[in-house]
């Protein structure tokens, strides 16, 4: 907020001049493209599902490397 008022009053018009052209080059540029952009849709992603075979499947290799780990551990 400081530096707005340590600002001269030239260059405080020079801002006010700009954001006006900005704001009418924004509003040139809207009713060129059409009176507002359709938003853009979410994607949204399937979750994935994991059969209950696969399941089991992974958990008995894992259940398999840790009683390996295990058996090298008592060594």
């Amino acid at each position: 907020m400081k530096e707005v008022l340590s600002l001269s009053i030239d260059k405080l018009k020079q801002i006010v001049e700009l954001k006006t052209q900005i704001a009418r080059l924004q509003s040139k540029l809207e009713s060129l493209a059409g009176a507002s952009p359709e938003p853009v849709q979410k994607v949204v992603k399937k979750k994935r599902t994991m059969s209950a075979a696969a399941r089991k499947k992974i958990s008995l290799a894992a259940k398999a490397r840790w009683a390996k780990f295990h058996a090298a551990k008592a060594k």
